[in-house]
């Protein structure tokens, strides 16, 4: 299909997707199903994309921004869970697929049905997260989910090399499967890191910031292409150079900050956008496929749907054998080793957020036609089919149960707007702590020659604008009174100082574990627009 259907899908896919927020209706289910239905419109030519394409073009931005926006404090917080989900659950997973596969496909081989098995086992979070966000799930499950997503894609693709090199009969370059994983994710953190360390010090010396962004957009391109051309794992790269640079975005100007939030938000919701209106598009082009190549299509979709249960079944069944486990390792006494952050209506939302999408049609679509014998990849149809009746199916059935499910457990904490509020009023203590602090020592550094009756009064303009943001106009106009021109610069300069100061305290917050990272970021976005503002008006009268 050329450059002119998909940009008409995508802006279709922008046209439906504020229809269904109109609605309250969920832009995802509501696309994948009206994509579904429109690929049966006669004459309609085939949506399809390389899978290098999908793999090196969408995933890495929409990795990295969710891995810009998440918390490495949270992260290292969750760190149990997200490996269990994103390593365990993954292998479990595809291991369960493959072996239910083989027995019941005929024309399966276990190699092929491990490959089925590593296409289908990555869930993708993007519709689980904003449903839970917009329902109240406690933060706890968003962060676990969400670094679930960042993890499981890792664990499944390598899985996927693996398994193709093997029924292909070709060889990765290290035989032992075990030290391959192992060389991906090694290697795959190592490019990201290395990658985000050298830009951010590139970035901080630098002071534009229309050029600091597109430097920042080039880095998950470039993180997946450099650590899959070394073979080592793309998406851990691209994860690795998110949180880096999402962490170390504190050092960034206020005016790079802003664009670059602004810019991922709409690139992010572009491509989610896209990619679940691809996923319906493909239906009856994988269909046709089917039926080209002999196979019954009646007898396949069943086969899909069979593979779509246990799909589905495998995740709750391993979640609730996770927290039966250790729920009797803190009833033997071992508090510790069976400690848990989430409670068992908790885990059953965890385990049926089980949605399949973007890599499980990329992976699908990047089986190989042929073996190295020349003779065809066993079942590959089969697995296309599956696939997409799995992503489908998973993204249908659990993603439109999941807000009754939410509702129905009660899973929202009772407690955690109480301990917001109270990291909320800690936050807002520190500031104004450091915003004294700072209009004190602003008071005692006058400029030689000032009038200090006229600056002392300034600044108490300036306390007043902290302590009350929303009065920004206010403040100004009450400088407009004062007879010196410079007054109105003045009280800009101050009122960033103090900005600055109260930015620096609270990042300190955060570094030495006084401040949660979530509370920080929410603070700052409310700091980097009023130190804007400030910037902008003293541009605009340098210009005057």
């Amino acid at each position: 299909m050329s450059g002119t259907w998909i940009l008409l899908v995508v802006i279709a896919a922008i046209a439906v997707t504020g229809l269904a927020n109109r609605g309250n209706l969920q832009a995802p289910l509501v696309l994948v199903v009206i994509g579904a239905l429109a690929s049966f419109i006669p004459g309609l030519p085939q949506l399809e994309l390389e899978p290098h394409v999908l793999l090196g073009v969408v995933l890495p931005p929409l990795l990295y921004s969710a891995a810009l926006r998440f918390s490495v404090p949270t992260f290292k917080r969750n760190l149990s869970h997200i490996l269990r989900l994103g390593v365990g659950t993954v292998l479990v997973t595809a291991f369960a697929v493959a072996f239910f596969a083989e027995w019941l496909v005929p024309e399966l081989t276990f190699g092929a049905a491990l490959v089925l098995g590593a296409v289908v086992a990555p869930t993708d979070a993007v519709s689980a997260v904003a449903v839970g966000q917009k329902l109240g799930l406690p933060k706890r499950v968003i962060a676990i989910l969400t670094g679930e997503g960042l993890v499981n894609d890792a664990t499944a693709l390598t899985l996927f090399t693996v398994a193709v090199s093997t029924v292909v009969g070709t060889q990765v370059f290290v035989d032992s499967p075990v030290v391959f994983f192992g060389y991906e994710v090694v290697g795959g953190v190592a490019v990201g890191l290395v990658l985000a360390v050298t830009v951010h010090w590139v970035r901080s010396r630098m002071d534009h910031p229309s050029l600091e962004t597109a430097l920042g957009l080039v880095i998950p391109f470039t993180a997946y292409l450099v650590a899959e051309e070394i073979h080592a794992s793309g998406v851990l790269a691209v994860v690795a150079a998110g949180l880096y640079m999402g962490h170390r975005s504190t050092d960034l100007s206020v005016s790079t900050r802003l664009q670059e939030r602004f810019v991922w938000e709409s690139l992010d919701t572009l491509l989610e956008m896209f990619v679940f209106a691809y996923m319906g598009l493909q239906l009856k082009f994988v269909l046709d496929e089917v039926t080209d190549n002999g196979y019954d299509v009646v007898t396949i979709l069943l086969y899909a749907f069979a593979v779509l249960v246990v799909v589905m079944l495998v995740r709750p069944a391993w979640g609730l054998l996770n927290w039966s486990r250790r729920r009797a390792v803190r009833k033997a006494g071992l508090h510790r080793l069976g400690r848990d952050t989430l409670s068992f209506r908790e885990h059953v939302v965890v385990s049926w957020a089980g949605m399949r999408g973007v890599v499980t049609l990329a992976a699908a679509g990047g089986i190989p036609f042929m073996l190295a014998s020349g003779e065809p990849f066993p079942g590959r149809e089969i697995i296309h089919l599956t696939a997409i009746v799995v992503a489908v199916g998973t993204l249908l059935i659990q993603g439109s149960t999941m807000p009754a499910l939410i509702r129905r457990l009660d899973v929202t904490d009772p407690y955690e707007r109480l301990r917001a509020e109270e990291q909320r009023a800690l936050a807002r203590s520190i500031s104004s702590a450091a915003a004294r602090s700072r209009l004190h020592a602003l008071s005692v550094e006058l400029p030689e020659g000032t009038d200090a009756d006229a600056v002392r009064r300034i600044l108490e303009r300036v306390d007043r604008s902290i302590q009350a943001r929303a009065d920004v106009e206010r403040a100004e106009s009450e400088i407009e009174v004062e007879q010196s021109p410079d007054a109105g610069v003045l009280f800009d300069r101050f009122r960033r100082a103090v900005l600055r100061a109260q930015r620096t305290a609270l990042i300190a917050a955060r570094d030495d574990g006084t401040l949660d990272d979530e509370t920080l970021r929410t603070e700052l976005e409310s700091l980097d627009v009023e130190e804007a503002a400030a910037e902008e008006r003293i541009d605009r009268r340098g210009r005057d």
